[in-house]
């Protein structure tokens, strides 16, 4: 019998996509028993204030590495949006399973989309990506920070807002339909980097691990995600900031597309590469050169003031 000790965020919907990654682990590797070690992280526990005003990204990673690189679990399961561009020494991605649906969603009081929000409605997001897409689209909108799970973002739309912006993988990954929820395409709202993805980060010198979790490795899902971390590892941020990028791997060819905004959202730069690639260093690569381009046209500007 073999057995992997697996950290996640305690959060019910960690739990949950770390409960599929482990029924996945156990179904390809017969006489693997899994266990889901719960770990609150800073995130998780300072609710009462904006993530962008305590540190941001590495929020919900930082005690479940720390855990990692100090054997007391051999394996951690992350949002992939959750994971800063730079992984601690010695932590690596062992496995990046096939992406989810990377939209966001739009759920209002009254099923309206966008568009049909009323005026000045007050929408709920901590997320400046969000805020910022939001109000280039609707600058009318008055954008409230909201913190919580998702079932507590819900509860909240009937008492304190008109509606709030929620990730379609997790919605479906907790097996909840809120009524007249919208997708927002990305032609409207561009995800975070590794929106939907799931990554499995473990000690880079651990191959047994390595060895027992490679096989949930879906090829496209891990080279869209190395060249969006590629994108924010040259603007050095993370989900605090409002960038997004989405790369789709079809037919051999890559598309990587990105966006800086500033919070007001009257200033949005956004733009797209297609590429031939092969390989996570080069998915990075093109990441990289996307956010030079994206700031040679005036990001750069846009990161300054912020």
């Amino acid at each position: 019998m073999t057995f992997l000790k697996i950290g996640a965020r305690g959060s019910p919907l960690s739990l949950a996509q770390t409960g599929l990654a482990a029924r996945e682990l156990e179904a390809l590797n017969p006489g693997l028993a899994t266990e889901i070690v719960a770990i609150k992280t800073t995130g998780d526990r300072r609710r009462d204030v904006a993530l962008a005003d305590i540190g941001g990204k590495g929020l919900f990673v930082k005690e479940i590495e720390e855990a990692l690189l100090a054997g007391d679990i051999d394996l951690a399961v992350h949002s992939a949006k959750d994971l800063p561009a730079e992984l601690p020494e010695g932590l690596g991605l062992g496995a990046v399973p096939e992406r989810a649906d990377c939209r966001d969603v739009l759920i209002s009081r009254h099923g309206h989309s966008l568009a049909e929000l009323p005026q000045g409605a007050k929408v709920g997001t901590s997320g400046l990506r969000r805020q910022a897409q939001l109000l280039a689209a609707r600058p009318d909108l008055r954008i409230a920070p909201i913190r919580g799970n998702v079932g507590t973002r819900l509860e909240k739309i009937q008492a304190e807002f008109e509606a709030t912006i929620l990730a379609a993988s997790g919605l479906k990954r907790l097996g909840v339909s809120p009524p007249g929820a919208v997708v927002l395409e990305p032609e409207v709202m561009l995800p975070a980097a590794g929106q939907g993805i799931l990554a499995l980060e473990v000690r880079l010198a651990d191959k047994r691990v390595l060895d027992i979790i490679a096989p949930l490795t879906h090829r496209p899902t891990a080279l869209a995600l190395a060249a969006e971390r590629g994108f924010l590892a040259r603007l050095g941020t993370g989900c605090q900031l409002p960038v997004a990028a989405l790369g789709v791997l079809a037919g051999g060819l890559m598309t990587l597309e990105g966006l800086i905004a500033s919070l007001d959202g009257q200033k949005l730069v956004r733009g797209q590469k297609v590429q031939t690639l092969d390989s996570p260093e080069e998915a990075a690569a093109l990441g990289r050169s996307l956010a030079e381009e994206l700031l040679a046209r005036g990001g750069e500007d846009i990161m300054k003031a912020l």
